[in-house]
């Protein structure tokens, strides 16, 4: 079961390699067929390629529940980060069998990431303070350890989980370096 729950990563270097950007990532738009173990993506309706220049993109994509930091924080430079934060969200959700941060406005999104994973400041998340939507009045929440938040996953997931679940984008890991991550050393990957 757990296994199967990160595999929607695998689908994000193909996106990666065409240089798209899906922008809803959830479980429902993920589809499986479980007679050949097949994953793939649906409704990519709010997909947009990317590239340099780098352009401006709306924050009023993603499902709120699976919505990167950096948008809800009013980027609207952001890449494929944005995709490898939602799929950490849907792995979280699949191993603990409800949502990780089901808010109900963009605000109570935010404080439900920021009270696990801590709220950034400018040594854990340079540039975020400069970010339209931040706040410097945000409460001061400290990370709480992952494997209290999703306690049935072993280490090797735990890591994984915490590298795709990193506030500052620039350090959440790309979905190419995910598959060749220590949890995925058991399984034969086919395109």
């Amino acid at each position: 079961m757990f296994m199967l729950a990160s595999l929607p990563i695998l689908c994000l270097p193909e996106c990666d390699s065409n240089r798209v950007l899906h922008r809803d990532l959830k479980p429902q738009n993920l589809l499986i067929d479980r007679s050949s173990n097949a994953l793939k993506l649906a409704d990519f309706g709010l997909a947009r390629a990317f590239g340099i220049p780098v352009r401006t993109f709306t924050h009023e994509v993603v499902t709120l529940w699976y919505r990167a930091p950096e948008i809800l924080l009013g980027s609207h430079h952001y890449s494929t980060p944005v995709d490898v934060w939602s799929v950490g969200c849907i792995f979280a959700e699949m191993v603990n069998q409800r949502p990780l941060f089901p808010g109900d406005s963009e605000i109570d999104e935010l404080f439900k990431i920021f009270r696990i994973l801590g709220t950034p400041n400018e040594d854990t998340w340079p540039g975020v303070t400069s970010l339209p939507d931040f706040k410097s009045a945000f409460p001061k929440w400290a990370p709480k350890d992952l494997a209290t938040v999703v306690p049935t996953l072993e280490p090797a997931g735990l890591d994984l989980l915490s590298s795709m679940l990193r506030l500052d984008p620039s350090k959440r890991i790309t979905a190419r370096s995910a598959l060749e991550h220590e949890y995925f050393k058991d399984i034969k990957l086919v395109p």
